[in-house]
């Protein structure tokens, strides 16, 4: 079984090593990792060039982010993919082989995690825990969502579910996770255990005018799929994220 690892950069210099060496480092003996890079203008391309790990690297300009996984999607030729972005990393060398244990049940066809947000400059100092905990379908109506760089899918619900939405700006994420969870029920497994640390890039809800175009974003999501969430949906998504912070760490560096 391979796994397919899709790492969209830009710019990463400052981060990308960390991304690099914790794939380099998985046990797990099957791995694809594959860079899609946005013309980076920094030694982004020259760290990578260190990595003799990875599979295929393309350098170009895209349209953004969402827009760069699918040009790494459409790469891959594993049988599972997943997403780790320029400024993640995986919490172990273990991490993708629990991940290949959970698809040895065929009836799985997703698996996720849970993902530590850490400081940007201490990555030991531990912000926000974000436990995502088992999965049922109507869970997704009171906000929930598993975190992004954990989630794991067979190549085939791609093609059956299809790409990102590249016509949102931050939403896209979450409207491919309520796409196949929800609209196309696809099975899911979770893994009780922080899969990925991401450092933590600045509070996007910090601001009424950040959440309300959040919001819009979070409601098209709903809609793109001819899906009807609860009044409260919108809000709760958000709410979960506020619980999930260390208020003592939060403010460190």
């Amino acid at each position: 079984m391979k796994i397919s690892i899709i790492t969209a950069t830009y710019n990463s210099a400052a981060t990308v090593r960390d991304t690099l060496s914790s794939v380099a480092g998985q046990q797990y003996p099957n791995i694809e990792h594959i860079i899609v890079d946005g013309l980076s203008k920094d030694n982004t391309l020259e760290i990578i060039k260190e990595f003799t790990h990875v599979a295929k690297v393309i350098s170009e300009k895209d349209n953004g982010i969402y827009d760069a996984m699918n040009k790494g999607v459409k790469l891959a030729t594993g049988d599972i993919i997943g997403i780790l972005n320029s400024d993640d990393f995986y919490t172990s060398p273990l991490i993708l082989s629990k991940v290949a244990a959970a698809f040895e049940d065929p009836a799985v066809e997703a698996v996720y995690g849970d993902l530590q947000y850490v400081n940007a400059t201490n990555v030991n100092l531990v912000t926000r825990t974000w436990r995502s905990g088992s999965y049922k379908k109507e869970y997704l109506y009171y906000g929930w969502m598993p975190p992004h760089p954990t989630f794991f899918v067979r190549r085939q619900v791609y093609d059956k579910c299809g790409l990102f939405n590249t016509t949102l700006r931050s939403a896209a994420d979450y409207e491919l996770m309520l796409r196949v969870l929800l609209k196309y029920d696809v099975h899911a497994k979770y893994i009780a255990e922080v899969l990925v640390k991401m450092r933590a890039g600045g509070m996007s809800n910090a601001s009424i005018k950040n959440r309300l175009r959040a919001n819009k974003e979070d409601e098209m999501a709903w809609k793109l799929n001819d899906l009807k969430p609860y009044f409260f949906t919108m809000w709760l998504k958000p709410l979960r994220k506020v619980l999930q912070f260390n208020p003592i760490n939060i403010w460190q560096k």
